[in-house]
């Protein structure tokens, strides 16, 4: 079974899913990708997440992300359960899910934990970037649903750190003010950042977010 890491490139596939057949490059073309996996169709909170991803898929599209889902049984049944999430969380899924019975996709991307359950995808999050490199990777239990909002702010915060010399701190929402790169000595960043650099200590200096 492949591990993947963070920087590695994420592995391409061509399979089956609810919108046809996809290959994973064709479909993120030069843009952001996001993958999320999940144990098995008809499942509750997966039930809940998938109909929240769709209510959530402008967001993601706003920023370039291109939505896909995985689950390990078959075309027929993601289709029968896609009425259920439709129904269940009023809203219409709008992003293709991976039919992935052979468990091939599962194996390329280390999402069966024998510990968690030997059998089933564990539920994991892996966010891609155009250069096709993984730049994060959530895996949480069954029990437990993802925070949408939490993949919206770690994204925002991928693509602006991705261009510009800064890094997030800790709770970081959009538009507040970012870490100079330790890389960058001072002067050089007051040069950089032109809306300003507070010095907190040598390695500890704040600017109001560049991109906007």
């Amino acid at each position: 079974m492949a591990i993947i890491r963070l920087g590695d490139i994420a592995p391409d596939f061509t399979a089956d899913s609810s919108m046809g057949m996809i290959n994973f490059y064709d479909y993120l073309g030069d843009g952001w990708g996001i993958l999320f996996s999940h144990p098995a169709d008809f499942t509750p909170v997966c039930t809940t997440e998938l109909g929240t991803a769709a209510k959530f898929k402008d967001e993601f599209d706003k920023r370039n992300v291109k939505m896909m889902a995985l689950s390990v049984d078959g075309t027929a049944s993601h289709n029968e359960w896609i009425k259920d999430i439709n129904e269940t969380q009023e809203t219409t899924v709008n992003f293709p899910i991976i039919a992935d019975e052979d468990k091939k996709v599962s194996t390329l991307y280390d999402m069966i934990h024998p510990n968690a359950d030997n059998n089933l995808t564990v539920r994991s999050v892996y966010i891609i970037a155009p250069d096709k490199t993984v730049k994060l990777i959530i895996t949480y239990p069954a029990s437990t649903g993802r925070n949408f909002h939490e993949l919206l702010r770690v994204i925002d915060s991928l693509q602006l750190t991705a261009y510009h010399q800064v890094a997030t701190p800790a709770n970081w929402e959009h538009g507040e003010k970012v870490v100079v790169s330790p890389a960058i000595n001072t002067e050089d960043a007051k040069k950089i950042f032109t809306k300003g650099v507070e010095e907190i200590k040598p390695y500890l200096r704040m600017t109001p977010q560049p991109n906007i």
